[in-house]
């Protein structure tokens, strides 16, 4: 019975050894609500290219609406146009990926976190395919050979989503220039967490229980056409894409809000 014991105990230990010896355990990449499936935790082969100015941040803005903010803290420049599967047809926007090569003697096979902020809509050559921008492309070098990375051009590499981090960074919204009091769009980025948005939603000042359900524009943009006039200020409900966690923006938007104009919540999600 003794030896029975042992040889359990033993097992159990020797599990508990190769699980966290061979997998690791990443607090970034665990939710603990378990809504991902483990596998998109594992590196997986994508293709890779690269567009714009090879120090640059691909695009000026990109089909997700971001605008020159991609090139500025908190993306950096180190952002990426996806092929289909990445792009969603919009709904990835703002989601994180690490990226990594080795297949290329300049690569440095360390990681480089990227945010989907543009459509690749030719990369389909691989069923996932990042175009990154120059500045991410080099990233994934080693020190001083960015620029031989570069003049690869093209290259297989291993990717897995991560949750986003902004340090200190709270959700913003970006009030479309075609908003008018019956009709309201705005863009919304850094949001911790998932990214990406499944859904959102808007409730008026005068209205303290409905909340009405806003469209994908395009891109991270989102709109309501309530074909009556709206009453600010609005609070935003978020909802992200994997997860499924929900965030509200209380009164995020201030009576006289103004297009083109650009609000910081007090919130975000949990990184």
């Amino acid at each position: 019975m003794a030896s029975a014991a042992l040889q359990t105990t033993f097992s159990l230990l020797t599990f508990v050894v190769l699980f966290n010896g061979c997998y690791g355990f990443y607090p970034k990449l665990i939710n603990t609500s378990f809504a991902m499936a483990a596998s998109e935790y594992d590196w997986s082969p994508a293709g890779a290219t690269w567009y714009g100015s090879p120090t640059g941040a691909g695009s000026d803005g990109g089909s997700c609406g971001y605008g020159g903010s991609v090139a500025q803290p908190p993306f950096s420049s180190l952002i990426s146009a996806g092929g289909p599967s990445l792009y969603k047809s919009g709904k990835g926007c703002g989601a994180c990926y690490e990226v990594k090569c080795t297949s290329n003697s300049a690569c440095s096979g360390g990681p480089v976190t990227v945010v989907i902020t543009d459509e690749c809509p030719g990369c389909v050559s691989e069923s996932v395919h990042f175009d990154l921008s120059g500045t991410s492309f080099g990233a994934m070098a080693k020190s001083g050979q960015d620029q031989n990375l570069r003049d690869a051009g093209v290259l297989q590499i291993q990717y897995r989503k991560v949750e986003c981090n902004y340090p200190g960074t709270t959700i913003a919204f970006h009030i479309d220039s075609g908003s008018n009091p019956n009709y309201f769009a705005t863009l919304i980025e850094y949001e911790n967490g998932d990214g990406d948005l499944a859904s959102v939603d808007l409730k008026q000042a005068l209205d303290s229980d409905s909340w009405q359900p806003m469209q994908q524009s395009w891109g991270a943009v989102w709109k309501l056409d309530a074909g009556s006039r709206l009453r600010a200020p609005f609070s935003i409900k978020l909802t992200s894409l994997d997860t499924g966690n929900t965030i509200v923006a209380a009164g995020v938007i201030p009576a006289g809000w103004e297009p083109g104009k650009t609000y910081r919540s007090v919130v975000n999600f949990k990184a």
